[in-house]
């Protein structure tokens, strides 16, 4: 790790960034959008493998070990569930604006998740029942994240920002191929159709399983940029 921060550091000096405690962060004025997102973007694949000096944990793997969801008359559980491509993902937009005490990103990832499932109930029109292995493969989900800041009193007596009152809306953009091991107990001719329909109807589908998953996935980066916060003070993470 010792060598990791050796590059960050070198790193932040062809960046320009001044950022003692996160070098690979580069310090933007309120407002300058432009900058907060360059800043982001070199940010992502960095602290999606884990910065365990930091406090923040992996975002690449991502690992869950329960998502449960019970909506418009189906029931899913996932478990065991293994998140990757994180790192790939890309900033499309972020607002940084320090006098209204906000921030909003918007990112584009492609992932795919690999797991556990146990399904029951109606999925839109079908009725449908398995529990195996599963994977998703979500291509361009498109996640646009918004929270109010607040300036906290941190434990090295410096002032620390703090993520409150977050909230999220997602689309994906190119497609989802769904595979459920077992489902209705194996049985081809009941599973075959439904396993058409998912895919082909995959938009609709994305609908009804996505947002127990989505919100999971977001909820651990608000997680990972929330420890980074605490980690390091605001004046190293903003010019005045």
């Amino acid at each position: 790790m010792t060598a990791y921060l050796t590059y960050l550091s070198f790193l932040a000096v062809i960046l320009g960034a001044k950022s003692a405690s996160a070098p690979f962060i580069k310090p933007c004025k309120s407002g300058d959008n432009a900058c907060v997102l360059a800043s982001a973007q070199i940010a992502v694949p960095i602290m999606a493998v884990g910065i365990p000096e930091l406090g923040i944990k992996s975002l690449d793997p991502m690992r869950f070990d329960e998502i449960k969801g019970d909506q418009a008359g189906l029931s899913l559980t996932f478990k065991d569930t293994t998140v990757t491509g994180m790192k790939g993902c890309t900033v499309d937009g972020v607002k940084h604006d320090l006098s209204k005490a906000k921030q909003s990103i918007t990112i584009r990832c492609s992932v795919d998740l690999n797991g556990d499932y146990k399904l029951g109930g109606q999925l839109l029109v079908l009725p449908i029942r398995g529990e195996g292995k599963y994977h998703i493969n979500i291509r361009d989900i498109v996640i646009k994240a918004s929270n109010a800041l607040v300036t906290v009193d941190g434990a090295d007596g410096k002032k620390h920002w703090h993520i409150d009152n977050w909230h999220f809306t997602h689309q994906v953009k190119t497609g989802a191929v769904f595979n459920f091991d077992n489902l209705f107990n194996g049985n081809k001719i009941l599973a075959g159709p439904v396993e058409d329909f998912v895919n082909s109807n995959w938009r609709d589908v994305m609908r009804e399983i996505a947002p127990p998953i989505v919100h999971a996935i977001v909820a651990r980066v608000v997680e990972a940029v929330e420890a980074l916060y605490k980690a390091v003070p605001a004046d190293e993470l903003y010019i005045q």
